[in-house]
């Protein structure tokens, strides 16, 4: 046959069978129950529906709200006309918002208090020292800080386990899956007494974790279950790290909002940062829920590192590391949200009025919690409720069971996570009362069906 032929001959037709594609054998993964919880909110009817499923903070009208000091930074941004304020940022990120959120963090006397002072630490050289260990990369919000130091821990010094809480954010599961590290939950919340079950995590660090083993740590404001350690119990906790050889990992996603308080809710990154024999470790800083900005995913991934003399050049080189990986995930992250977050923590107007946006939107959270545990006890609901009031920040975890969750969604069209946990933001003066009638209705049922 000619070669021309042979080009021009039909191609015979495949096999007469269903072809089946590379992908045919994915996984595949586990929802994600709160914004699946969302959806199903949103398509419900019903017109006394209420949403406690979702981590973002709502007015008494259950609406969003931008905080008055990013609207007006956002106004003083827009009328700067700054010609370069679409342009890339380094990939380290904005530097002056990168000091800025570390002050903040660490309390260094170069940060301003809500109050519009200047912090006076009155240690200047133990500051300069402190800073000069630690290493600030910006990130995609408190996720992308979470991620990105799991990878650069899990790539440099090889963990062989990471501890997380049980329970805790899923995400942190699903972060650490994904770089390859074992994962392993130590006890944190107790069911019975509904609060940090201190004796068991303990228990759990000094009998089984290995030196060089990662833990995760909520620095306050527990999520999911709003139960966090005291001073007392944070200070113990750290001298069993020291001993130990562990790896501390703070996901700080609300600091201020917590209790309305920086500095309170800063205490146990502060109080790691000054131990001795000195400790290095991970902070994952996030401002989507102090300032409000969710969708602009503004945060740093701040890692405390412990040079001897002759390895000063050593957060350079872990610098150096990150941006690499930086580089390589997304190039540099976004400039939008970080602006604003410059723009109020480098004024003291600014930063004073951010003060009482955080003090605003604390105060709103503990008053529902007030509300919720008065209405509780006026209806007589069985069992104890002063968890509620002990607890803090933006969820509860309220002791409901996973039937008595799903018996409340369908009667009564209040949604929750089947873990029992709440966010407060959701309640207000409006649905409360309704809300606390839905628990006592299912709480009454499943009592009255154990006493028959």
């Amino acid at each position: 046959m000619a070669p021309s032929q042979i080009h021009d001959a039909p191609i015979p037709p495949a096999p007469n069978k269903q072809s089946e594609s590379r992908f045919a054998s994915l996984p595949i993964p586990p929802v994600d129950e709160p914004f699946t919880l969302n959806a199903e909110f949103l398509s419900d009817t019903y017109p006394q529906k209420v949403n406690l499923g979702i981590g973002v903070y709502r007015t008494e009208s259950g609406d969003p709200w931008p905080l008055p000091v990013v609207e007006e930074a956002e106004t003083q941004l827009h009328r700067s006309k700054n010609v370069a304020r679409h342009e890339y940022l380094t990939i380290q990120g904005d530097g002056k918002f990168l000091n800025l959120a570390r002050d903040l963090v660490f309390g260094f006397d170069s940060g301003i208090e809500p109050n519009g002072t200047h912090q006076q630490n009155g240690d200047h050289n133990k500051d300069k020292e402190n800073k000069d260990r630690i290493v600030s990369i910006q990130t995609i919000s408190g996720t992308g800080a979470n991620r990105l130091g799991a990878e650069f821990l899990a790539r440099s010094l090889h963990p062989r386990n990471v501890w997380i809480p049980e329970p805790t954010w899923a995400n942190h599961l699903t972060i650490w899956d994904l770089v390859g590290v074992e994962r392993k939950p130590y006890p944190y919340f107790d069911p019975a007494t509904k609060a940090f079950n201190y004796d068991s995590t303990v228990q759990t660090l000094k009998t089984q974790a290995q030196k060089g083993d990662v833990v995760i740590l909520h620095a306050c404001a527990h999520n999911p279950t709003g139960a966090d350690p005291s001073k007392e119990q944070w200070t113990k906790l750290a001298s069993i790290f020291q001993q130990k050889g562990l790896i501390p990992f703070f996901d700080l996603a609300y600091q201020g909002f917590a209790s309305g308080s920086l500095d309170e809710d800063a205490f146990a990154i502060r109080h790691f940062m000054n131990c001795t024999p000195r400790i290095e470790f991970c902070v994952a800083q996030s401002f989507s829920k102090n300032f409000g900005l969710y969708g602009q995913r503004a945060g740093a991934l701040h890692l405390v590192t412990n040079p001897a003399e002759s390895e000063s050049s050593l957060p350079q080189i872990a610098l150096a590391n990150l941006s690499h990986l930086v580089r390589g995930e997304y190039s540099m992250a976004p400039r939008g949200g970080s602006e604003i977050v410059r723009t109020v923590l480098s004024s003291p107007d600014l930063r004073k009025k951010w003060g009482e946006d955080l003090k605003n939107m604390s105060g709103r959270i503990k008053a529902m919690r007030q509300a919720l545990y008065d209405e509780l006890l006026k209806l007589g609901t069985p069992g104890k409720w002063e968890h509620i009031l002990a607890q803090i920040g933006m969820f509860s975890y309220t002791g409901l069971t996973e039937p008595q969750v799903l018996a409340i969604r369908q009667r009564h069209h209040v949604y929750m996570l089947k873990s029992g946990r709440i966010s407060m933001s959701g309640l207000n003066p409006k649905n409360v009362s309704y809300v606390a009638r839905a628990i006592d209705d299912v709480v009454r049922t499943v009592t009255l069906a154990r006493k028959q």
